[in-house]
């Protein structure tokens, strides 16, 4: 059963989603629009982007509700693939057939005539915001407005760091000193000094004597000592980065009848 405007006006203020055919949702509803000559809804905004600042047209031929939320019959890359449609008061014949023929649909009733938003009026009802004239329900005065850009940061994960520990082998060399013992001949003369020792065995006879000699040799030992103590720490480092988006705003031109002059308001 199609969605009557009363359902869609009521979705319209309810901060309700536009879910996509597989339930993936898409984005928050924007704008509701009417058919120019039926007065039926045909078309709903989906905002998406940064902030929900981009706005994409889904039909809503098959469409149906779901609490407070709208599932159409269109995955979420062909919504965002949608052909770029300014949301201003009305929907141009021309720009409602690309946005059918992206969908793969045909308009319903065979033809184009153009789609007007629906929105909220100066006595809270609904109906085509381009109709707006002076009568009996308004002012003397006229409403400006425009958007204004908010721009925030969320923070989100961007990489990580681990510390790791591993063995690697290099040779050290080092000089050491050794010493050894070598074999020395000492003569010395017999004086009056040493004539008993030498006099004290045999004549003649056949002896030996030994020396036992020494020499050092390097001796390696290895032991592990700490060091230092390594620790991974986080510093923030600020930076710029400009962002650029198109903001709407509304312009008052006044027409006089004398010489038809147009004066345009935009403070």
């Amino acid at each position: 059963m199609r969605i009557s405007r009363t359902q869609m006006e009521s979705l319209a203020t309810s901060g309700g989603n536009v879910v996509a055919a597989d339930g993936q949702k898409i984005g928050s509803i924007g704008q509701v629009y009417v058919d120019g000559s039926t007065g039926e809804p045909s078309f709903v905004t989906v905002k998406t982007g940064l902030f929900g600042t981009a706005e994409s047209f889904v039909p809503l031929q098959d469409a149906t509700v779901t609490g407070s939320d709208i599932r159409v019959a269109y995955n979420k890359t062909e919504v965002k693939d949608a052909p770029r449609v300014d949301p201003d008061e009305r929907i141009t014949p021309e720009e409602e057939q690309r946005l059918y023929a992206h969908y793969g649909i045909s308009s319903p009733r065979g033809h184009t005539s153009g789609t007007e938003r629906t929105g909220p009026s100066d006595t809270g009802g609904y109906g085509p915001s381009s109709n707006d004239t002076s009568g009996a329900t308004t002012d003397d005065a006229m409403t400006r407005s425009e958007e204004r850009l908010k721009v925030g940061t969320r923070k989100e994960e961007a990489g990580r760091a681990r510390l790791r520990k591993y063995v690697v082998t290099e040779n050290v060399t080092q000089t050491v000193p050794v010493s050894r013992e070598e074999v020395r001949v000492e003569r010395e003369p017999i004086t009056d000094k040493n004539v008993g020792a030498a006099r004290s065995g045999p004549n003649i006879s056949e002896e030996e004597h030994e020396v036992v000699l020494h020499q050092e040799r390097p001796v390696v030992e290895k032991e592990a000592v700490p060091v230092e103590r390594v620790r991974l720490g986080t510093e923030t480092v600020t930076d710029q980065e400009t962002v650029s988006e198109d903001v709407r705003k509304e312009q008052i031109d006044t027409d006089l009848d004398r010489g038809r002059t147009r004066r345009r308001s935009d403070r």
